[in-house]
């Protein structure tokens, strides 16, 4: 069996788990998701735990039983205790404040860059340079930062522009370093 897919999921008190026929629908005190189930992968309810099987032994199949445990374990803390992912921004001038369902960012352009928020995604501004995304699908929330960060990518001379807290840039030394 593939070591992730034999793992049992552990449901917690407050998470709902609907088995269908080819989706899981969990839903649970911040929100609900919708998983769906690749062709040879079955779920049962074991107790407090939802045990995921395969039908065959082909190497695909181990890795889909891999994948749908852990898109379940994400789902089931998703709408436990959600998932974040903060961003910051550096550079003189630049910042970013909430305008309704849409974030205003300054990134050193002509223009201020009018950044729509999807749904089921919430983003906080802090001191204007301090972006946290939040939201119960941990794919949505990666995407939705990593769009952000897409706006102005951290730059390797300055270090300027947006980036993961906690990222480590490395800067090029430029023209004067390089003699």
């Amino acid at each position: 069996m593939s070591r992730i897919g034999r793992l049992p999921v552990p449901v917690g008190s407050g998470v709902q788990v609907t088995i269908g026929a080819k989706t899981l629908r969990i839903q649970g005190p911040k929100g609900a998701l919708e998983q769906a189930l690749p062709e040879g992968i079955t779920a049962e309810m074991d107790g407090a735990h939802v045990v995921l099987k395969r039908r065959e032994e082909t190497k695909s199949q181990k890795a889909l039983h891999g994948l749908s445990r852990a898109l379940l374990a994400n789902a089931v803390q998703g709408v436990t205790r959600g998932f974040t992912r903060e961003l910051e921004i550096q550079g003189v001038g630049y910042r970013a404040q909430l305008e309704g369902r849409a974030v205003l960012f300054s990134l050193g352009f002509t223009h201020p860059i009018r950044f729509s928020i999807p749904e089921g995604i919430q983003i906080a501004v802090d001191k204007q340079t301090r972006i946290t995304v939040s939201g119960v699908d941990r794919q949505a929330v990666g995407q939705v930062a990593a769009d952000i960060r897409a706006l102005r990518p951290p730059d390797v001379y300055k270090g300027k522009g947006i980036r993961y807290v906690g990222e480590v840039v490395r800067k090029k030394a430029g023209k004067a370093g390089a003699k």
